[in-house]
């Protein structure tokens, strides 16, 4: 029996507003704790050109760092009082054009500050295209 014949039933409604403010604050919650690293995850295939290499290459000093801090620049060792010394040398070796590569070939356990001791006396120099050199392997 049908006792609410007069009565019509409401149907149902899916109210949509709480569930976008659910989505909105998960969106936000996802940018603000995103990492983004810019080239860690491309796969880049580099265009291809069919050019001839440059003939005069840039000078090119070649600074050496070891663990214990001391330092070659090509091949000779310079011993290190200051930056001001280690600056001298570099203008040395780059025979005044400043347009010399710097190639940092710092050890593994080298501390930083050697490293920025190099860069800072190349600035100091006047030189300011500096290079690192790395070695292919396993990371650990």
């Amino acid at each position: 029996m049908n006792f609410q014949r007069g009565q019509q039933r409401d149907e149902p409604e899916i109210n949509l507003i709480p569930m976008i403010d659910v989505l909105l604050v998960i969106l936000i919650f996802l940018m603000v704790t995103t990492t983004y690293a810019k080239f860690s995850e491309l796969q880049i295939n580099l265009p291809q050109a069919a050019g001839e290499q440059s003939k005069d290459k840039p000078a090119q000093v070649n600074v050496a760092v070891d663990a214990a801090g001391n330092y070659q620049i090509n091949d000779t060792t310079v011993s290190f009082s200051n930056i001001a010394t280690l600056s001298e040398a570099l203008t040395k070796a780059a025979n005044g054009k400043p347009d010399t590569v710097i190639t940092i070939n710092a050890d593994a356990k080298a501390t930083h500050q050697s490293v920025i001791n190099v860069m800072e006396a190349a600035r100091e120099a006047g030189l300011v295209r500096i290079t690192f050199a790395t070695q292919q392997g396993e990371l650990k």
